[in-house]
């Protein structure tokens, strides 16, 4: 992962490379924001965030610190459904 201070639009803004685990850049992704919202946090003293993935699809999250947990929201690309059974 990658981030910075955002734009002014957005609190701040990240990337998310992982090529040894086969994705070359993630457009844009949930989990790193559960790493990236208390990053901030701790720094800011803030909360709550607007922000922006910057890949080449991009995307934008507003993300909550509540207690020790991240909830963001956002759109998202639906792309697989599947079943477990244990």
């Amino acid at each position: 992962m990658v981030t910075a201070v955002g734009d002014g639009a957005h609190d701040f803004v990240s990337r998310y490379f992982a090529p040894a685990k086969g994705i070359p850049e993630d457009p844009v992704t949930g989990g790193a924001h559960c790493a990236l919202v208390p990053f901030w946090a701790a720094r800011t003293g803030k909360d709550s965030f607007l922000a922006y993935q910057a890949s080449r699809r991009g995307g934008e999250l507003a993300c909550w610190l509540i207690g020790d947990r991240v909830q963001l929201h956002g759109s998202c690309a639906f792309y697989l459904e599947g079943q477990i059974e244990l």
